[in-house]
């Protein structure tokens, strides 16, 4: 008796962690087609096997199928025209108190100049080619040196130039002057501050930009980790961690089926605790920045998805979620 008392309580538990987590139960938001996030806008993509935070990417790309370089205007414009609701950027707080809108630590490997590139005045930074270290043939050829003289742009102007736009911007430091910089800027314009999704990346300018910044949201990994293994570890009770409410959550496509009430329950939770989730390429360890770049993968976005779609291929994934 006291064995069967045992299954039926059991039995029990199972089915109401089940209806707790059953998706079905959830409705999707109803929305035609996810948001789309375009990574450093369009962009020359490259092999991502091995790379570290010391790897120079413009020396191993794949041939180029276009001349635009990330982080510029041009490949900014081009990833709205493509279907983005948000273009992803990077920036450097410089010695001239310019946010200088570029992805690399150093100059070194991108452009033709050299140094740190937050330590390099603005003046410096606009006159560089930003094409000039890209080759997809081990240095035999560089088919964009000379297209990308004094396309780096300030971060005021790009939000200038897109005053409909929407942006996810990364530290590439881990100042707090910077964060505190950010959020100098977008408190006194607050046209920057509607145009600006989120801010994520280096955890010290990415707190103090949110602290300091009403309504604006961030995340950085150890934000990442407080919400996410929490939730991993009871969010079956539909208990959500603190750390998941107001804020921005990156899953990964391959792990995201494992999270409690995927899709439609866990993306209602996220939802009512006023938080945006994206939804980035397979699992790289500590490298977030794998996209959802293929048909392939394209297709295991479930259906109705409210959520953003992190890619590095928006020139193709855009118009294949937009059905453009």
């Amino acid at each position: 008796m006291r064995g069967k008392k045992t299954m039926g309580g059991v039995v029990v538990v199972a089915v109401a962690v089940y209806l707790l987590n059953a998706s079905w139960l959830a409705a999707p938001a109803g929305n035609d087609s996810p948001r789309i996030i375009a990574h450093r806008g369009v962009h020359q993509t490259f092999s991502h096997d091995g790379v570290d935070a010391e790897t120079c990417t413009a020396n191993r790309t794949d041939p180029p199928s276009h001349d635009f370089l990330e982080n510029t205007l041009p490949s900014m414009r081009a990833a709205f025209a493509a279907g983005a609701d948000v273009v992803e950027l990077d920036i450097h707080l410089t010695p001239d108190k310019v946010f200088a809108v570029l992805h690399d630590w150093t100059l070194d490997c991108r452009t033709n100049g050299h140094g740190v590139t937050e330590q390099t005045p603005w003046p410096v930074l606009k006159t560089l080619d930003v094409g000039y270290g890209y080759t997809a043939d081990g240095g035999k050829t560089f088919p964009l040196r000379g297209k990308g003289v004094g396309l780096m742009p300030r971060l005021d102007e790009v939000y200038a130039a897109f005053p409909d736009g929407s942006f996810l911007v990364n530290f590439k430091s881990q100042r707090v002057e910077e964060g505190e910089a950010m959020a100098a800027m977008l408190n006194a314009n607050p046209k920057a501050k509607d145009a600006t999704f989120g801010v994520y990346g280096g955890e010290e300018p990415t707190r103090a930009a949110e602290a300091a910044v009403n309504g604006l949201k961030g995340f950085d990994k150890s934000s990442l980790k407080a919400c996410l293994l929490p939730y991993e570890a009871y969010g079956w009770t539909g208990i959500l961690p603190a750390a998941c409410r107001n804020t921005i959550v990156a899953l990964p496509i391959d792990y995201a089926p494992y999270a409690w009430g995927w899709p439609n329950r866990f993306m209602q939770r996220m939802r009512d605790a006023d938080t945006d989730v994206i939804l980035v390429g397979p699992y790289g360890g500590s490298d977030f920045t794998a996209g959802i770049d293929t048909p392939e993968l394209a297709a295991k976005i479930p259906e109705g998805f409210d959520g953003y779609v992190w890619t590095n291929k928006i020139e193709t994934i855009g118009p294949l979620l937009k059905g453009q």
